[in-house]
């Protein structure tokens, strides 16, 4: 998918922005287009704070000139721009590719609204085929694998779990200090109940699985762009 679509996804979502808005600002290829839009209507006078999801969104908002706080300080947010790894139809997505999730499901879940921008290989029938991140401390990884795999096998998934590396072949470590178990389970029939497992086992941070808090998503194609949800 050419870099002009993602730009044009990016710019329809900048274009939702008005004045006063708290900002929740994405992670990644597509996002940054998002910031860099947002950035160049704040050079012309767009009033707005954000709050970014990683390190990498944060450095470059600050080079954009774009204000920002903390969840802290703005604890509730108007809208948040994103990317997905995968989305289905019920606007249910997979992130984490770039290892935010965790923050970027604590600020999607803080905005009043959430506007997913994709180019559209990301658009699936079913999720899983884009490996499904899942963030873990590093005390007792090997007992959190273990109840992880469990649960996949009690819901007659695949038990592929493979640790993330770094470019340096070390494990990859998240902005919170945590590792990432990328789990290769190709389908996910049930992802509201392969969610709540994750969740009750200890050691589990966060996932990628998204839930329910998409309201919108604007997707590059071909032929143009192509609206889901209320955008």
């Amino acid at each position: 998918m050419s870099d002009n679509l993602k730009r044009a996804a990016a710019e329809r979502a900048a274009a939702l922005v008005s004045d006063g808005m708290r900002l929740g600002l994405g992670t990644g290829s597509t996002a940054a287009y998002f910031v860099s839009a947002i950035g160049e209507r704040v050079r012309g006078g767009l009033k707005v704070v954000g709050v970014p999801t990683s390190e990498a969104t944060r450095e470059q908002a600050q080079r954009e000139g774009i204000p920002l706080t903390t969840l802290d300080e703005t604890p509730e947010l108007d809208l948040t721009v994103d990317g997905a790894d995968e989305l289905d139809d019920g606007l249910r997505l997979i992130k984490g590719g770039g290892g935010a999730h965790l923050r970027e499901k604590i600020v999607a879940a803080a905005s009043r609204r959430m506007i997913v921008i994709a180019d559209s290989s990301k658009r699936v029938a079913t999720l899983g085929r884009f490996p499904l991140p899942i963030e873990v401390v590093p005390f007792g990884l090997k007992a959190t694998e273990i109840a992880i795999a469990k649960l996949l096998k009690g819901l007659g998934l695949s038990t592929d779990l493979r640790l993330r590396n770094g470019k340096d072949g070390t494990p990859f470590v998240t902005d919170s200090g945590n590792f990432i178990l990328d789990a290769h389970l190709g389908r996910i029939e049930k992802p509201d109940v392969l969610a709540a497992g994750l969740n009750a086992i200890p050691g589990v941070v966060e996932h990628g699985l998204f839930l329910g808090l998409a309201t919108g998503a604007i997707l590059a194609t071909g032929e143009g762009l192509v609206e889901l949800g209320q955008v």
